[in-house]
């Protein structure tokens, strides 16, 4: 049976500060309390001895985010979330990390916490590193506490979102007092961000991407949730250039380091027009979404295309897709080259929209269909006499490169 003299962490306590003054005082040297987001859940007082990045942490409440990028890269964090061991980790100047001695808290199979303890004057005996798990183990069902009361709070924000993603929420008073209730402070601008992942997010795969969230300071993210295959984000800045600059350098790092850091390579990012009114926030979800359609119908010619702004024609397809089929249109010149293509075997109508979707760039074209030019050009000879199209003429030319794609829009 353990005694306060094997195990001096077995004393119940009231606060987190309590617990980490007790660590630091049993292994005289400065402690942090970590969530498992690197967020600072308690310090210990009574030591002035410190690093810059420890000073960091207890000022903003959170590890700083270049902190973390470097344990990343130094392989500790994955470490630490594989072993249950106090980990030593060197000095590392750069970033104002001093020595240390960091061991991670579990739950059963999952690490809710860590434990940062400062080696500035003293190193660590293995006495003292076998009293640093016993201050793991003692610690856990307090962090367990407040981690239940995390995910209550973090379900009504899921509900939250989801009413203003459905337009269920429509008055704006009602917003802004579940935006109060919820501590959560809008600003100016904003946007909705998707990014669909290539299978159904599993739940390690979201605890890695709220990981992410909330180690991560390029972007503000004021909700998320999750539908499926499919990682919904409502982001705001304070201004429309601020926010369309965040959203493209978060794309990158998030899309870096989701491969990077858990092996997720395949994910594709889309995101609405910026708007001020918070009411319009399921048209934004909506645009995110149509995004993604129109990525996965045309992925050659949306390959770099993320928002629905740039979308530009594609944004019209649906009305002009139901204008074609109330009138019940059909385009003859495009009817008689697939006839041909398949009386004759050919490619003609994969030749004329290959050349329209490269603005008739003969090279272009010439190299994606894998033809000699002087192919390409007998090809679209062929497709002017068949048809009676002149390739010379904006607006034919316009026409069919929108009942050619309204055609492809159809048929994937």
């Amino acid at each position: 049976m353990n005694s306060l003299l094997d195990n001096p962490f077995i004393a119940t306590f009231d606060r987190l500060e309590e617990f980490a003054d007790l660590i630091s005082q049993v292994l005289h040297c400065p402690i942090t309390i970590e969530d498992a987001n690197h967020r600072l859940l308690a310090y210990s007082t009574h030591d002035e001895r410190t690093d810059p990045a420890r000073i960091s942490t207890i000022i903003s409440r959170r590890v700083p985010e270049k902190v973390i990028n470097q344990l990343w890269k130094e392989g500790i964090i994955p470490a630490l979330n594989q072993s249950k061991k106090p980990i030593r980790i060197k000095n590392m100047n750069e970033i104002g990390l001093g020595r240390r001695v960091a061991i991670s808290i579990w739950l059963q199979d999952e690490v809710i916490g860590y434990i940062w303890a400062l080696e500035i004057d003293k190193i660590l005996t293995e006495q003292e590193l076998g009293l640093l798990i016993k201050a793991a183990d003692s610690v856990k069902n307090k962090l367990l506490q407040l981690q239940t009361h995390k995910k209550k709070k973090e379900e009504r924000f899921q509900e939250f979102f989801w009413q203003l993603l459905t337009g269920h929420v429509k008055r704006k008073e009602e917003m802004i007092e579940h935006f109060q209730l919820l501590q959560i402070t809008p600003q100016n601008y904003f946007s909705i961000l998707v990014f669909h992942f290539q299978q159904t997010i599993s739940s390690k795969q979201e605890q890695n991407l709220s990981y992410f969230f909330k180690t991560s300071s390029r972007l503000e993210i004021l909700l998320y949730t999750i539908d499926h295959d499919k990682l919904i984000l409502l982001v705001s800045a304070s201004s429309k250039d601020k926010l369309l600059a965040a959203l493209d350098q978060f794309i990158k790092k998030f899309k870096c380091q989701m491969k990077e850091r858990f092996g997720i390579s395949k994910l594709e990012p889309a995101y609405s027009n910026i708007y001020e009114d918070y009411q319009k926030i399921k048209k934004a979800y909506q645009e995110a979404l149509t995004v993604l359609t129109i990525k996965g119908k045309f992925p050659f010619e949306t390959v770099s295309i993320d928002s629905y702004q740039k979308l530009g024609i594609y944004q019209y397809f649906d009305l002009l897709l139901e204008k074609r089929k109330r009138e019940n249109y059909e385009n003859v010149s495009i009817k008689m080259l697939h006839e041909y293509d398949k009386k004759h075997q050919s490619n003609l109508v994969e030749t004329l929209e290959v050349f329209l979707t490269n603005d008739t760039n003969m090279n272009d074209t010439a190299k994606e269909l894998n033809v000699h030019t002087n192919t390409l050009i007998y090809r679209l000879k062929r497709i002017s006499e068949i048809a009676g199209i002149n390739l010379k003429n904006p607006n034919e030319k316009m026409m069919l490169f929108l009942d050619l794609k309204l055609e492809k829009y159809q048929q994937n």
